[in-house]
């Protein structure tokens, strides 16, 4: 079966697979089998000197130094073999050479594993790594909560410093805050202790510049009440307005909305109320048209 190389950025990625194999080809072009050494056994016996032939002890003592090696050779590879069958399953790193020379690091999960000429390949994502290849197995729990604290620090060190904190920023804190007490204990054990306390930083400034905001906000939302018509006077050209500060106000935190005085709060409903009906029709009732056999 041919090893299929992956490929990364338009090159082809060459892992140690593939060197393997070269090197496993060169072996068996130099290297040396059983049948090999009996064969140069026989001619050392066929050429040796005859006045000082050498004894049959220290053929036997050859043979069963050769026969040793062999035996330690396919412990070996039969380890390698129950090794790699135990991995099917797992998440493993796999290190890789691109044609540039440098190395990368192929991550995935272990489908299968295939044997060919003693040698174990790991299959992930339908290509094949050799296990010379193997670098590290990695805990799925462990890597998904290495992920999510490794994501999470990208994401607050992305946060202007903390004096510069603006509203712009406010949601992107608000939302770190809510990944991490979401986290469980063990994700939490992946966020250094000095990076919590940076974070409760940002969260304490966010509060200082929401509260700022939504003071400006509350103030905003009484001038521009008390800027309208009159309840009676107002008309469809105003609708955009009292739609816009209802918005403003519903979108304020209860904190905001308590900055907003009641007298205000009910003015403004009033208006609400007046532009439903004016939506809606003369007197708040809906515009009917007339039947098609009805005289206009």
């Amino acid at each position: 079966m041919a090893i299929m190389a992956p490929v990364k950025d338009g090159q082809i990625v060459e892992t140690q697979s593939q060197n393997s194999l070269k090197n496993k080809t060169t072996a068996e072009k130099n290297g040396m089998d059983k049948d090999a050494f009996l064969q140069l056994l026989v001619a050392q016996m066929q050429y040796q000197d005859p006045l000082e032939p050498t004894s049959n002890t220290e053929y036997i003592a050859q043979y069963a130094q050769f026969s040793q090696v062999e035996q330690i050779q396919n412990m070996a590879a039969s380890t390698d073999l129950a090794r790699a069958s135990s991995l099917v399953g797992e998440h493993v790193y796999i290190k890789t050479t691109n044609s540039h020379g440098s190395t990368d690091y192929k991550y995935g999960k272990v489908d299968y594993v295939v044997y060919e000429n003693g040698k174990a390949y790991l299959s992930i994502e339908e290509s094949l790594y050799s296990l010379d290849d193997l670098d590290t197995v990695v805990d799925k729990e462990y890597k998904n909560a290495y992920d999510k604290a490794y994501d999470f620090n990208i994401r607050l060190n992305k946060l202007p410093a903390v004096p510069g904190v603006d509203m712009t920023d406010v949601k992107e804190i608000d939302e770190l805050e809510e990944i991490y007490n979401g986290m469980n204990d063990y994700e939490k054990s992946f966020v250094a202790e000095d990076t919590v306390k940076v974070l409760n930083k940002y969260i304490e400034k966010a509060k200082e510049v929401r509260q700022a905001y939504e003071k400006y906000v509350a103030g905003d939302i009484t001038t521009r009440v008390a800027e309208l018509p009159d309840l009676e006077e107002i008309t469809k050209d105003d609708l955009e307005e009292i739609r816009t500060l209802a918005k403003l106000y519903e979108d304020l935190s209860e904190s905001g909305k308590g900055q907003v005085a009641a007298e205000i709060v009910e003015k403004l409903n009033q208006y609400v109320e007046k532009a439903d009906a004016l939506e809606k029709g003369t007197d708040g009732k809906p515009d009917e048209k007339p039947k098609d056999d009805e005289t206009l």
